[in-house]
């Protein structure tokens, strides 16, 4: 079943925003996509009730006021959201990071890529999957 739910974007740096932006564009797909720029405002977001709950979460780790790793641990322990897939979309290779976001609920962790095509190829991949996707009710 596609889902027509947005994709909450959490992300502080506006190159990688709008990358995310132009690629989705570029792939002609029909997911809003609401950006945030920290954690913080991600819950402010989600916390709303007149917003639409996201199909996904795209969450970068490395982030002002709210770092991913404490974002994702208190989305996790939120019962209204814990069942929202978050994938880590980061510059981080590090071992520790992908293990300690796995440990504390990723659904998924892509690594950024400064290549756009292979941007563009990995967001594709994590928008077709999510949007077929299956889903558990998340409060709506």
């Amino acid at each position: 079943m596609i889902h027509y739910k947005p994709i909450l974007l959490v992300e502080d740096d506006e190159v990688d925003k709008t990358t995310v932006e132009r690629a989705l564009t570029d792939l002609n797909r029909k997911t809003q996509l609401v950006p945030t720029r920290n954690g913080e405002e991600a819950l402010t977001y989600l916390r709303n009730q007149t917003n639409k709950k996201p199909c996904l979460i795209l969450l970068d780790l490395n982030m002002p006021k709210m770092n991913g790793q404490e974002f994702l641990t208190i989305i996790k322990a939120d019962d209204k959201l814990k069942k929202i897939p978050v994938v880590i979309h980061s510059t981080s290779n590090a071992r520790e990071d992908i293990n300690k976001s796995f440990e504390l609920g990723a659904a998924g962790y892509m690594v950024k890529s400064q290549d756009y095509e292979k941007s563009k190829n990995t967001l594709s991949a994590i928008g077709r999957y999510w949007t077929l996707c299956e889903q558990p009710p998340n409060g709506e």
